[in-house]
């Protein structure tokens, strides 16, 4: 049986990527064949694999990493494929067919051996390969009544995927529209042979989060504790890609919720009594974990960094509690904000009703993102707002979520609760009289340069709760022994 597998590390079957494909099929069938006009004949998926992209003008390449889409149904490592699903709709049967570039002869000089189609299906298990310039006479061979091609709005970063063009396009019948949600939907569910991966680079790391946490303490440089997780990731787990730029802020960093960008490159020194908030994902054969861990930089908290910490990890508590299929993905938002307010309001920071704090918006003060994001090929996974699926809330406080759906079991999700002290926000909280009026301001205005605390894990959702893949210490007392034992 063909697999990816990076050394010994997991390996992952090609038949993942055959049930995908089997799962896509069915979808489309499912949900657009009475629409199509016809019930007999060949009816097309075709997706354009990712492309290599150079930096700028220069001859060095990025690191290439495949098209999401792609990935999904085809599990393709090299740039410049396509890919078809060739479905008989009186019959359901299908054919894969995979088309790679056709290489000069000089390429084997420079980067290895040419391998011919036949080598191609062996290793991804497809029903038939072809080289791209011969995708024009397979498809005056198939002659199909309809070609199904992606494109479409991602809900998380606003970007449009535009269509393929490919040689002869315009003899055919195609449609750029209809598949997009069918295929994000399909994407939403994980498979038992996705989810035994999604363990793997979850565990990855954790694995790597706890070597970050012992090795900080004072004195480091925060993009330190970024290449430990890196290396860690690559050289035990084989993860060559990270899912996304590593977080790794300390002190006031730790409330800037995307450091770590170009312009903020996890390079200040850590100082002794400042919280660590490290937000970091290993990805394996294109598959995400997101995992945060917050943690004192000398390995003792003190009694405010407990107080805000134990009111994250109250609210983290209380959502895994409660989440499970058929709840409502915006009401453990609201329980996690409520919680937190309770805890806050506990510690002496807030006065007066918790339920009037919640509908006047101010936990979105304290945590102004959303409680977490599904989770998969793409770190901030597709299937958010579809338009079969409710639709962002209005109020500023919820607007932030990246779904508002009802959970199902086999959704595999982010829960990641957090409190964070931003200048702005705080401000704008003690400017408003709506708000001010439930704030300590002596208190709030204590915890100006505390930072940030936030915990994220990685869920499977399943019909009775939860299943957590994010494997470290979360109490104070398992992260203070986990730090002592460096």
């Amino acid at each position: 049986m063909a697999s990816f597998q990076m050394g010994s590390c997991h390996a992952v079957p090609m038949t993942l990527f055959k049930n995908n494909r089997d799962k896509v099929a069915k979808a489309v069938l499912s949900n657009l064949l009475e629409g199509l006009k016809f019930s007999t004949g060949q009816l097309l998926i075709l997706l354009e694999g990712g492309k290599d992209t150079s930096w700028y003008n220069t001859d060095v390449d990025h690191v290439f990493r495949q098209e999401s889409y792609f990935q999904y149904m085809f599990g393709a490592k090299e740039p410049g494929c396509y890919g078809i699903l060739n479905i008989d709709v009186k019959t359901s049967a299908t054919t894969s067919v995979l088309f790679v570039p056709r290489l000069p002869e000089e390429y084997e000089t420079w980067m290895g051996a040419l391998l011919k189609p036949e080598a191609f299906k062996a290793m991804y298990e497809v029903d038939e390969v072809y080289y791209v310039d011969e995708m024009e006479a397979y498809l005056e061979k198939a002659t199909p009544k309809l070609i199904l091609t992606l494109s479409g709005t991602n809900s998380d970063s606003g970007l449009t995927m535009q269509p393929p063009e490919f040689a002869g396009k315009d003899k055919y019948v195609t449609n750029c529209d209809l598949l997009y949600p069918v295929l994000s939907e399909c994407r939403v569910i994980k498979s038992a042979e996705e989810i035994e991966v999604l363990r793997y680079v979850a565990k990855v790391s954790s694995d790597a989060h706890i070597k970050v946490m012992q090795f900080i303490r004072p004195g480091r440089m925060e993009f330190e504790g970024e290449a430990v997780f890196l290396h860690h990731a690559y050289a035990v787990g084989g993860c060559r890609h990270a899912s996304y730029t590593c977080i790794c802020g300390s002190g006031t960093n730790s409330a800037i919720l995307h450091y770590g960008h170009a312009g903020a490159p996890n390079d200040h020194p850590i100082k002794d009594g400042q919280m660590c908030l490290f937000d970091m994902g290993a990805n394996y054969c294109g598959y995400a974990a997101d995992i945060t861990c917050s943690f004192p930089a000398n390995g003792k908290f003190t009694e405010d960094q407990k107080f805000i910490y134990n009111a994250v990890l109250d609210a983290r508590n209380a959502v895994m509690k409660t989440a499970r299929d058929g709840v409502s993905w915006v009401d453990m938002h609201k329980l996690a904000g409520k919680v937190l307010l309770e805890r806050l309001k506990a510690g002496g920071m807030l006065n007066g009703d918790v339920d009037e704090m919640l509908e006047a918006g101010l936990s979105g003060i304290f945590q102004p993102h959303g409680l977490g994001h599904l989770l998969g090929l793409d770190v901030h996974d597709v299937g958010g707002y579809l338009p079969t699926e409710p639709r962002r809330p209005s109020e500023p406080w919820l607007s932030k979520l990246r779904f508002a759906r009802t959970l199902r079991a086999g959704m595999y999700v982010t829960i990641e609760p957090g409190c964070y002290f931003i200048n702005r926000l705080m401000d704008n909280a003690l400017a408003n009289p709506d708000i001010r009026k439930y704030i300590n301001v002596e208190m709030f205005e204590r915890f100006r340069n505390f930072g940030g605390v936030r915990i994220e894990d990685d869920v499977l959702i399943t019909k009775t709760g939860v299943e957590n893949f994010a494997i470290v210490p979360r109490t104070v007392e398992e992260i203070e022994a986990t730090m002592a034992a460096k």
